[in-house]
């Protein structure tokens, strides 16, 4: 699938089959998202994996819009990396390039893919260091659920010229 229609056919996808995704897609999806451009090419984030079925079904106790994860056999948890930062703050557009990048492969890659929010809401930035022990400097941005899509809603065409400015507002 090429770029152009990886972008246009992409979309929020939250019913999986119980088809596993094999590890090396996994990896193929995380290669793709660490080619994301960063600020001072500075790469602030970590990514976690998440398997495990316990781990998965007790994110939805205090993410109040993670209930697909019931059916995902994996997620993926973009992170922003304070350690790593060159230019303060710029960590969430490096990490939300990474995570766009991710959610695209995995359209090319006939997976299903939704970005569920974590950062800025504290109750899930804490749940989710809680849950999976993260350092104090490791913030959660972005947590997105993958699998075999067992939905498939039609592309939709969000071209709007009204919100097109040349020059000047």
């Amino acid at each position: 699938m090429d770029t152009l229609t990886a972008i246009h056919t992409r979309r929020s996808i939250r019913r999986y089959t119980d088809r596993a995704v094999p590890e090396e897609t996994i990896t193929r999806l995380l290669q793709a998202a660490m080619a994301a451009p960063s600020a001072g090419n500075e790469q602030p984030w970590q990514f976690f994996v998440i398997t495990d079925r316990a781990i998965l079904d007790a994110i939805p106790k205090f993410h109040p819009y993670s209930a697909m994860l019931k059916h995902a056999s994996v997620a993926i948890l973009v992170c922003g990396d304070l350690t790593r930062e060159k230019h303060r703050g710029y960590w969430v557009q490096d990490c939300s390039a990474a995570a766009q990048n991710l959610l695209l492969a995995a359209t090319a890659m006939g997976l299903g893919a939704v970005w569920t929010g974590v950062h800025p809401q504290e109750d899930r930035v804490d749940g989710m260091r809680k849950l999976l022990r993260l350092p104090e400097q490791v913030i959660p941005l972005a947590l997105i659920p993958l699998g075999y899509p067992a939905e498939h809603p039609g592309s939709a065409d969000r071209f709007d010229p009204g919100r097109i400015h040349r020059n000047g507002w």
